[in-house]
Formats: C-alpha cells, sequence, structure tokens
C-alpha cells in the first residue's frame, strides 16, 4: 500500500517534466491524480503513462480554467489532499530587453496563477491536506537574463510562508520545493536544441554533485511533501539541488 492510498491530488502543469513526475510518483503511492496542462495531445499522452488520473486541460493564468479543474476534483467527492502547484512559465531577457508584455506574461503564471489556484482549492482541501509550491533556486543566485523569472519564485517563497502561517489551524501544511537545474523538456524549449548540451554542461559544471538533476529526483522530495512522513514540515523550502545554493 503506498503512502497516499486514497487520496486525491492536484499536479498542474502535469503534461511534462517536473509535473508530469511528481503526478506519476503520487499515483505510484496510491492517489488519484488530476492533472492539468494547456496542450490536448500532451495531456492525454501524460495521463496514459500516469494511471490513475484525470486530465482537465486548462491554462492556470485562466480563473475559468482554474474553476473548471476544481468543479472536476469536486464532483469526484472526496476534497483534495494534496496540491503540487507546479506550473509556470520562464524565459530570458535582461533588465534593458524586458518588455511589458514579457513581465505581464511571466508574472501572470506564476505568480498571479499560482497565487488563485491555491485560493480556488481551499475550499476542497481536507483538514490534514498538503499544499506544495515549486520555485526555484533561481530566486536566489542572479542568473543574468533570468530576473523576471527569479522574481516570481521569490515571490512565491514569500507567499508560502504566509499560506502556511494562514492555513496552520485547518491542519494544512503549505512547503515549497526548489528545484535546480532538472534536466525537462522546458530546457530545451527555452534555449533550442541545438543549444541544450552546451547549457546544461555550463548548469552542470555549478553544481556540486557535477551533474544536472532529473524530474524524478524532484517528484521523491514532492512525494515526501505529500505524505505524512512530512507531518512536522511547515513552511519550508526544500533544495533539489544537488547543493548548487548550499555552497
Amino acid at each position: 500500500m503506498g503512502q497516499l492510498e486514497g487520496k486525491t491530488a492536484v499536479v498542474t502543469g502535469g503534461s511534462s517534466g517536473i509535473g508530469l513526475a511528481a503526478a506519476r510518483r503520487l499515483a505510484d503511492e496510491g492517489a488519484h491524480v488530476f492533472v492539468t496542462g494547456r496542450r490536448k495531445d500532451e495531456l492525454d499522452a501524460a495521463v496514459e503513462a500516469i494511471g490513475s488520473a484525470t486530465p482537465v486541460r486548462g491554462d492556470i493564468a485562466d480563473p475559468a480554467d482554474l474553476d473548471r479543474l476544481y468543479d472536476a476534483v469536486r464532483a469526484r467527492g472526496k476534497g483534495l489532499d494534496t496540491l503540487f502547484a507546479n506550473a509556470g512559465a520562464a524565459g530570458f531577457a535582461t533588465l534593458e530587453e524586458t518588455t511589458e508584455e514579457h513581465f505581464d506574461r511571466i508574472f501572470g503564471v506564476n505568480v498571479r496563477g499560482t497565487l488563485f489556484t491555491v485560493q480556488k482549492a481551499l475550499p476542497l482541501l481536507n483538514e490534514g491536506a498538503s499544499v506544495i509550491v515549486n520555485l526555484s533556486v533561481r530566486a536566489d543566485d542572479g542568473v543574468e537574463a533570468f530576473g523576471a523569472y527569479a522574481a516570481t519564485k521569490a515571490a512565491l517563497r514569500s507567499y508560502t510562508r504566509t499560506w502556511a502561517n494562514e492555513l496552520k489551524g485547518r491542519g494544512i501544511r503549505v512547503n515549497a520545493v526548489s528545484p535546480g537545474t532538472i534536466d525537462t523538456p522546458a530546457l530545451t524549449g527555452m534555449v533550442g536544441e541545438e543549444n541544450v548540451e552546451e547549457v546544461k554542461a555550463g548548469f552542470a559544471a555549478r553544481v556540486p554533485i557535477g551533474r544536472v538533476g532529473t524530474a524524478e529526483e524532484v517528484a521523491a522530495a514532492v512525494a515526501f511533501l505529500a505524505s505524512d512522513e512530512s507531518s512536522f514540515i511547515l513552511g519550508a523550502n526544500i533544495y533539489v539541488d544537488g547543493g548548487e545554493n548550499q555552497f
């Protein structure tokens, strides 16, 4: 029997990368997982790979899509035990290059979208539920041309602490994970197929363990925070970064 047997989970941005790995791990632990994503073909393939899962196509930046997601969870009639607020947007732009469109897109998904992902889940969260927010080591390290993205993750770190304090009276634990450089399709999408190996090698050189991480390694931390094994952890941020932010 898995640690989440009979539980209900939501993973946003679960059609690839860290979200898909986390959804699979939560399902392996016994949870029924509602998975969101913007692209139908990828979402359908993800659900087939996950097993015990329900797809809900949508964008967390659209409140109507969030309402449809939680209507589907509500219809199952078992509330919500785990929310992994994972969906996000990224892109490179220096201070000089940053446009209103770039700023609005990154903040609209990462901060506004995540805020309302958690807020709209509140009526469904069962006592003892776990909310996990996906952050990033980039919030701390000042990588050039990643300012807007880093700022959104810093904002979410602050929100994680506040939400943990506000929801503790309901027995709901809010925590975060901060992945380092993880080998996912999103990285390739940002830098291009022709550049990705060079970029990964550059990042790996900064990691004390000497390599980039895997989505499954982040998923293991998510599963831990979702389970009763982390019952005394509240408002925390677990780095899954090979030591990148520790030295």
